[in-house]
């Protein structure tokens, strides 16, 4: 774990362990010099080792000092004078959410009672980071988000309170959007477009989405807008978190067994890949290609991309309709039997594990549709994971153990996923993951059912929803996480991901089929080497 390490941290300079004491000598010198003499000829020998080892970590440090100095400039010429600009954003930002802190300090300590641990932990604690982080803006919002999906990397309080990171904005004026689209397309958007709609369909922190219309072939499209100034915005931000993290791991070589700066190149990574479109509108194509090699186009789908009115800062795609799968009257409606729609949605999903260059990380209602055409659609690939056969390899049986209950099983398949420098106790381990499970309530699930009257007729509308609550999901990681941790082991981010997305299909079937066991039942493919294997084939 990257955060939760620090917690722990001590210089290693001055652990005892580490200085062997000198507890052997020859009859002849304790003949030559007393006790006392044999004291201080122990600590002697003790300041000595001591005073080698400081040299060595002394010399090692100096000579990673100019890599580091290099590292940092390269680093603040990449940033600009946006790195400015952000630095005076950053402080107001600081100053509100200290008033904030402060204020609330002032009640606390007129009230009686003791101070409560947010408020001693001041900017640093959950509560206050997050806030701060929310005035920061889509960067941060983003790292908020990012640290709320990761409970392998960080404590589990800040995953908790991350978790009300929502990534909402004001909309940014259509007159801004216009500009970008002009800007990215070379040429007036009348020319590509019949129609835009200047209302956005939704509005986040980073990008906007418009309805609009094609010329020419009179299809209906959405078109993605990356907001402006965002991209500065971002680049400054995590060049600036990079060389924080750089200057941790010099000043105290333990951050590095936490791997720190490792992790910040992901979140960096990560996040420069979902303001870049052009990934996007690969990541969708190799879908496309998966479905199409695998024979799947006529059961699921996801959007086309139209490459001419698309760029790095806009994504032009093909407007598909249908609803989420969570409205189960409107599923009703559209199929006979939900429960073999989300069988579909499975299958295509576990299928693209292996047999896709990258996985769907975010099926939420809002990014898994069923169509009108009964089809399965698949919705916004800004955030994906990769896996390696290995991984998934190891998944299997964790998730094969998971329906049957054999926890030895379990707890080897967790070991040989996650990474650790030391021997785990497998059977141990094993006793541990049953009492967790065993003790794990299930997750509550509120299925809320609307009915309305028409206003010119007799008829009732029936309409139901899952009501899913993100910090019960979370639960499970956490206490999976923390079980796991006490054995050493620290699993790779897209064991997360991978869990959460389970956890959306679980949701989705106690709505749509609340007698399926989506690990047992047969109707359900787990992702094998033949389908992978079938889809390489056909590259070759």
């Amino acid at each position: 774990m990257a955060v939760s390490a620090f917690r722990g941290t001590r210089l290693p300079l001055f652990h005892h362990s580490q200085f062997p004491v000198a507890r052997t000598v020859s009859r002849t010198s304790k003949k030559m010099i007393g006790g006392r003499n044999l004291k201080c000829f122990v600590i002697s020998a003790q300041y000595s080792q001591t005073q080698d080892l400081f040299t060595s970590r002394l010399q090692s440090q100096i000579e990673k000092l100019p890599k580091l100095v290099e590292d940092i400039v390269q680093t603040s010429i990449n940033t600009g004078p946006r790195g400015v600009t952000r630095l005076v954003q950053g402080v107001q930002a600081f100053v509100g959410v200290g008033g904030e802190w402060l204020n609330d300090l002032s009640k606390s300590t007129s009230a009686s009672g003791g101070l409560p641990s947010e408020l001693q932990l001041g900017l640093l604690s959950p509560l206050y980071l997050r806030k701060l982080f929310e005035r920061m803006g889509a960067t941060y919002i983003k790292l908020g988000q990012f640290i709320a999906s990761a409970p392998t990397l960080f404590p589990p309080e800040y995953v908790k309170e991350f978790q009300n990171c929502f990534d909402k904005a004001p909309p940014v004026p259509f007159e801004e959007i216009r500009k970008i689209l002009q800007e990215d397309l070379g040429r007036p958007i009348e020319s590509v477009y019949e129609y835009v709609d200047p209302t956005p369909i939704a509005s986040a922190s980073i990008a906007q989405v418009h309805g609009a219309r094609l010329r020419g072939s009179q299809e209906d499209v959405v078109i993605k807008v990356l907001k402006p100034g965002i991209e500065d915005f971002l680049v400054a931000d995590l060049n600036f978190i990079y060389v924080v993290a750089r200057i941790f791991e010099f000043l105290s070589p333990e951050f590095s067994r936490t791997s720190l700066v490792g992790i910040v190149k992901d979140i960096r990574e990560s996040m420069l890949e979902e303001v870049d479109f052009n990934k996007e509108a690969q990541n969708i194509e190799s879908f496309k290609r998966y479905l199409e090699t695998m024979g799947l186009t006529g059961q699921a789908t996801a959007p086309r991309v139209y490459k001419y009115c698309s760029s790095r800062r806009v994504l032009t795609m093909e407007r598909l309709y249908g609803v989420p799968l969570t409205d189960l009257d409107s599923i009703r409606s559209l199929v006979s039997s939900p429960e073999n729609s989300l069988i579909t949605a499975l299958n295509v999903w576990f299928g693209s594990l292996l047999a896709c260059e990258s996985f769907h990380a975010d099926v939420h209602a809002g990014n898994l549709w069923l169509l009108r055409d009964g089809r399965i659609g698949f919705l916004d690939f800004g955030i994906v994971g990769r896996i390696s056969p290995k991984t998934w390899a190891a998944m299997e049986v964790f998730l094969a153990s998971i329906a049957t209950e054999e926890y030895e099983s379990m707890a080897s398949a967790l070991i040989q996923m996650g990474a650790t420098n030391r021997d785990v106790d497998a059977k141990a381990f094993a006793k541990d993951l049953e009492k967790m499970f065993s003790s794990i309530q299930e997750l509550d699930t509120e299925i809320v059912v609307a009915t309305a009257r028409g206003t010119n007729s007799d008829t009732t509308a029936v309409a139901a929803n899952v009501v899913m609550d993100e910090r019960q999901m979370n639960a499970l990681f956490l206490d999976l996480v923390r079980v796991s941790e006490s054995y050493g082991l620290k699993f790779p981010r897209e064991f997360a991901l991978l869990l959460k997305q389970l956890l959306y299909f679980d949701r989705y079937t106690r709505l749509l089929a609340p007698n399926l066991n989506m690990l047992q039942d047969q109707r359900i493919s787990i992702a094998s080497n033949k389908r992978t294997n079938r889809y390489k084939d056909s590259f070759n």
